[in-house]
């Protein structure tokens, strides 16, 4: 996939209030701990996060991704009538049917000719979103559109601690462990072909992308229902991380080669990238394996967690206001997530 005239030119967050620690999370585990003589300090010591964020009780999704969305429009200027498509891309929703987007659009007030959809792709939602856009752009059908998403860590984790004491096994605290490093928040990404007139200059020219599958390791990690009973069903989550981890790095080895074949780069030439925060282990193993030095890559899944389709914008955007993204730069996105599914984004920043 490669890309011509396609722009992003917002890149807006807003991060849940309540702050999280993992030591606050292992006080609750503390039976289970006890049990298998678990040193207090693990959770962090095992993910390198410390803390993440959280929504309050009761917080309706759509809320958050409205927050960011009229931040993104706020910052650019952008007439809502320009909008040509809102695609919600959250994991989490406000409910199955009908779209998320639907609300957020028309809390925005957009026109009747805007396409509104949501995407699901696990944590690949939002660049499975801006690339729809980008699509969609480039073919000349729309001249603007935004990709939202909020994701929202508290029931689950809330689920799964209830779990593990109820089922106090090795097994279940390891399948869990992934669930307890999740965090919350809400993006927005405008992207526009770059004719508009806003009152913002910034352009991130979207250069193009790469994209591997590997369904066949599908059932590594998933989040859903399992019925316990007649017309009673839990909420669930498990994963099998060290599994996950070795076939989404060779995925990520295979895609990383493939990406830079197709935009004629080498490693050196990649200024900076961005990567989907899972953990200090994930980066880490990520990093060697596409023989990316540390120094071009910028964290923060120590303080938020993993916010799911959120992570890796949210990360982007904090890079940017750090003055870590410089103009001129280019810039990779990293994108792994359950499914298998990797995407790597190219953009002269």
């Amino acid at each position: 996939m490669k890309y011509s005239r396609v722009f992003i030119n917002s890149l807006a967050y807003e991060l849940a209030p309540q702050v999280v620690s993992s030591s606050e999370l292992e006080s609750r585990l503390a039976p289970l701990y006890q049990k298998f003589r678990i040193p207090m300090g693990q959770l962090a010591a095992l993910t390198g996060i410390e803390e993440r964020r959280w929504w309050p009780k009761g917080h309706v999704l759509s809320d958050g991704a409205l927050a960011a969305a009229r931040k993104a429009i706020d910052e650019t200027g952008v007439r809502v009538e320009d909008l040509g498509a809102v695609v919600y891309t959250g994991v989490c929703r406000d409910q199955h049917e009908p779209a998320t987007a639907c609300r957020i659009a028309s809390e925005l007030g957009v026109s009747s000719n805007t396409a509104i959809y949501d995407i699901s792709n696990a944590c690949l939602g939002v660049l499975s979103g801006i690339l729809d856009i980008a699509n969609r752009i480039e073919l000349g059908q729309i001249k603007a559109g935004l990709v939202v998403s909020c994701e929202s860590a508290r029931h689950i984790v809330d689920i799964t601690i209830d779990q593990m004491l109820a089922e106090p096994t090795m097994q279940n605290f390891a399948q869990s462990l992934a669930t307890l490093t999740g965090g919350s928040g809400a993006v927005a990404v405008l992207l526009t072909d770059g004719s508009l007139l806003l009152q913002n200059t910034r352009q991130h020219q979207l250069l193009g992308a790469s994209h591997l599958s590997a369904p066949e390791h599908h059932d590594l990690c998933q989040w859903g229902l399992q019925e316990v009973g007649p017309q009673l069903f839990r909420e669930y989550m498990r994963t099998d991380g060290v599994s996950l981890l070795k076939e989404g790095v060779q995925l990520a080895r295979d895609t990383w080669a493939h990406f830079l074949e197709q935009r004629n780069w080498v490693v050196d030439q990649v200024d900076k990238v961005i990567c989907h925060q899972v953990g200090a282990s994930n980066r880490k193993q990520v990093l060697n394996a596409l023989n990316i030095p540390v120094g071009k890559e910028f964290p923060t899944y120590r303080l938020m967690g993993n916010m799911g389709s959120v992570s890796l914008p949210v990360t982007a955007a904090m890079a940017h206001d750090h003055g870590f993204l410089k103009p001129g730069n280019n810039v990779s996105f990293l994108g792994i997530g359950s499914g298998l599914n990797c995407m790597m984004l190219g953009l002269k920043w």
